[in-house]
């Protein structure tokens, strides 16, 4: 992991799940991580943890869903370290359920953080990446962006923009200012995201889906991988789920 080093990584929904495993596990390979979410006391003790193992990070809280946020941990990266290397658009919810629910506010919920926190976050390191001529931008989609469930239509439309928006950053981008587009689709990963379930259909799927969970550490590996290769490499799309996920 060696090109990890001294990167300065900016992580969203860092509290919890995928985005603290990649925390935790990029800090211990000599990243300078920047831990963004909503919740402030977890980032101070996630941070605290990663110092305790030898690691650096900061943190500050930010909501994905505001701009202003936004561009306000983008100059806190800058401010810290000078430079930002890599962005992990992680922060997510999914409040799924048939459409026949009319839960309408969690539609406006998930375009709100899944599809506009995205864009927030690439409108807040765009400028500087393109000015350093260098840059990696990894946005977390899901496996339902591949494939539309019932009850994911919603969640899998936020997912399925999530990866066109990524393709797009890749074809304006990499071949010019060198930033570096990756899109990862986790499978059923053990999360918080189940715990934004309201539908009661859902929720009694609940404990069988969560049964085939994997660790999030399986997704923060494949986030080191895409980080770690070369700058001439760029790793474009991981799928990763469980082996017993239909």
């Amino acid at each position: 992991m060696e090109n990890i080093q001294d990167k300065v990584v900016i992580i969203t929904g860092a509290s919890s799940g995928i985005g603290e495993a990649s925390a935790k596990l990029l800090a211990q390979n000599g990243a300078k991580v920047v831990l963004a979410a909503r919740r402030e006391e977890r980032l101070q003790a996630i941070v605290k943890e990663i110092e305790q193992e030898g690691g650096e990070a900061v943190h500050i809280k930010a909501d994905v869903v505001s701009s202003g946020d936004m561009q306000q941990l983008a100059q806190f990266a800058l401010k810290q370290y000078g430079r930002i290397d890599v962005l992990v658009n992680n922060a997510g919810v999914m409040p799924v359920s048939r459409l026949n629910e009319l839960r309408v506010a969690e539609w406006d919920q998930m375009i709100d953080v899944n599809i506009k926190g995205v864009l927030h976050g690439i409108a807040a390191v765009l400028p500087v990446m393109r000015e350093q001529q260098t840059g990696h931008i990894i946005n977390v989609s899901s496996v339902a962006g591949h494939e539309v469930s019932p009850t994911s239509a919603v969640y899998s439309a936020t997912k399925f923009a999530v990866r066109a928006i990524s393709e797009g950053l890749r074809k304006e981008e990499s071949p010019s200012s060198h930033i570096r587009s990756t899109i990862i689709s986790p499978g059923i990963t053990e999360s918080e995201l189940i715990n934004t379930v309201n539908s009661p259909e859902v929720q009694a799927m609940a404990s069988h889906i969560s049964s085939l969970a994997i660790s999030p550490y399986r997704i923060a590996r494949a986030v080191a991988y895409a980080i770690n290769e070369p700058e001439d490499t760029g790793i474009n799309e991981i799928v990763i789920r469980p082996t017993a996920q239909p």
